[in-house]
C-alpha cells in the first residue's frame, strides 16, 4: 500500500514537524513527508527538513500582493508535491475560505487546548487565568472558522498548582508530539470518516482510566 504523502506547513521551530519526520522514519508508518513549506524563510523547521533529506521551500507571504495570490502559489506548491494531506504545524497564517474548501478533509491542524475550549492565541495564559485543572491538545480537520472542525485526536494533561505558562506549554507540547503522528496514522490507514461536524474512528478502543487533576492517593 502506497504511503500517504504529507505536506507540512510551518512558520517557526517545527517541533511537531520533527515528530512527524520521526514517525515517518518507522518502517510500518503509513505516511511520508513529501515536502515542507514555510511562509517564513528563517523558520528553523526548514533546517529540520534539510537534515532529513526532505524537500523544503519557502512561499513568503510578503512577496505577494494579497492573500489570494499567496494562497494560489501555496496551492500550486502542494499540487507539485502530489500532496495527499496538508498538516499545519505552527503555520501562523489564517487561511481563506477558498483554500480551506480547496483542501477540505485533506487539511488538518493541531491546537494547544482541548477544543472547543480556548481557541485562538495565548492559550496557556487563558487556561491558567480560568483556573482550569486539565488542558491538552487537539488535532482537527480545518474549517472556515478558526480552531473549529471535526476532531480526530485529543490528549489531556493536568494543570497543577504552581504551574506557569512555560510548564503548561511544555506538558502540552509533549502530548502534541504523540497526538499528531497518531492522527496522521489514523487518517492514512483509512480509519477516519468525517460525518458532518465530527469524525468517526473505525476500530476505536475503549479508553483507559480517567485523568484527575488534582490527583489524590486515596482516589477521587
Amino acid at each position: 500500500m502506497a504511503r500517504l504523502r504529507l505536506a507540512v506547513l510551518i512558520s517557526g521551530r517545527g517541533t511537531n514537524l520533527q515528530s512527524l519526520i520521526d514517525a515517518c522514519a518507522e518502517d510500518d508508518y503509513p505516511a511520508e513527508v513529501g515536502v515542507v513549506i514555510s511562509n517564513n524563510p528563517d523558520a528553523q523547521g526548514l533546517e529540520r527538513a534539510a537534515r532529513s533529506g526532505i524537500p523544503a521551500r519557502t512561499v513568503d507571504h510578503r512577496s505577494f500582493r494579497d492573500r489570494e495570490a499567496f494562497e494560489r502559489a501555496l496551492d500550486s506548491a502542494l499540487d507539485e508535491a502530489e500532496t495527499g494531506l496538508v498538516c499545519l504545524a505552527g503555520f501562523m497564517r489564517l487561511l481563506t475560505p477558498w483554500f480551506v474548501e480547496r483542501w477540505r478533509d485533506r487539511l488538518i491542524n493541531i491546537h494547544p487546548s482541548l477544543l472547543p475550549a480556548f481557541p485562538g492565541l495565548d492559550t496557556h495564559a487563558r487556561v491558567l487565568a480560568a483556573g482550569a485543572r486539565i488542558s491538552g491538545c487537539t488535532v482537527h480537520f480545518v474549517r472556515d472558522e478558526m480552531d473549529r472542525g471535526p476532531i480526530v485526536v485529543q490528549a489531556a494533561v493536568p494543570v497543577v498548582e504552581g504551574d506557569d505558562e512555560a510548564r503548561v506549554a511544555a506538558r502540552v507540547l509533549a502530548a502534541e508530539h504523540r497526538s499528531y503522528p497518531l492522527a496522521v496514522r489514523l487518517i492514512a490507514e483509512g480509519r477516519v470518516r468525517v460525518a458532518g461536524d465530527r469524525c468517526v474512528i473505525e476500530g476505536e478502543e475503549e479508553p483507559g482510566a480517567a485523568l484527575f487533576s488534582p490527583s489524590s492517593p486515596s482516589g477521587p
